[in-house]
């Protein structure tokens, strides 16, 4: 289950999110090709992901920084840059630009601290952008709790497209993070749960003054939870292929 889509338009350009996609894809190309040699992909990430022994060590504290635009493979990169494109644009419309790329690079950095207390020995490298974009969906959740979200469900062979609630994807995401925090260890690698948990509840604490300007409990009375404009409509065009019936 992921989302691919919201009924949420943004108001205006979202200039900074357009260049943080732009710069992540860049930043992958660029050392695309030392995936190829995994000496040197190790070098690399030694240098320029978040290592949370190297921080315990007393160096290493750029990347908490650098981490945010580097990623494991296309795959990842892709689905943290879906979930950025889905929403950034509404988060960076609230707060205008350069208070949202304030937000994010702050998201990012306290999701990667929250990482490092939860493993603080540990040398496996942590990159990717999701600890900030969970920050991004924790301001989202705050601001726009019933923002309809298209979410493709695949069980085994069956793909749906479903329209939900944005609270409720967001709620059963973080429940995944939390679920999977505590059943895998932080020093073995694999997914940085715990870091998407803190990205996400130092988001929506970041957002609050944000939410309470709009007028706190009121805002929400009076949007009721929902966009501040008229939601986007999409339909799935039925295919133009005419249907072949079985003979008998």
């Amino acid at each position: 289950m992921f989302p691919i889509r919201d009924h949420n338009p943004s108001g205006r350009t979202p200039v900074v999110t357009y260049l943080l996609i732009a710069a992540n894809v860049l930043v992958f190309l660029n050392y695309f090709s030392l995936f190829q040699n995994d000496l040197a992909l190790g070098r690399f990430f030694w240098d320029w992901a978040l290592i949370p022994a190297r921080m315990s060590a007393g160096e290493g504290y750029s990347g908490l920084v650098t981490s945010m635009f580097l990623h494991g493979g296309i795959l990842h990169l892709a689905g943290n840059m879906l979930f950025l494109f889905i929403f950034g644009d509404n988060v960076e419309d609230e707060m205008g630009h350069l208070p949202f790329l304030g937000f994010y690079v702050a998201s990012g950095v306290g999701a990667g601290l929250a990482q490092f207390l939860t493993a603080p020995f540990s040398q496996v490298p942590m990159v990717g952008a999701s600890g900030a974009i969970a920050g991004v969906m924790g301001a989202y959740l705050l601001m726009f709790p019933r923002a309809r979200v298209d979410i493709l469900v695949i069980l085994i062979i069956i793909f749906r497209i479903v329209t939900i609630p944005a609270w409720i994807m967001l709620a059963l995401w973080l429940a995944f993070q939390v679920f999977g925090g505590f059943g895998t260890p932080a020093d073995e690698g694999g997914v940085a749960y715990w870091a998407h948990v803190g990205g996400f509840v130092l988001g929506a604490a970041l957002c609050v003054p944000l939410w309470l300007r709009r007028g706190g409990p009121a805002f929400w009375a009076r949007s009721h939870g929902t966009p501040p404009h008229p939601a986007a409509r999409y339909r799935i065009a039925r295919t133009n292929v005419p249907r072949v019936r079985r003979r008998r």
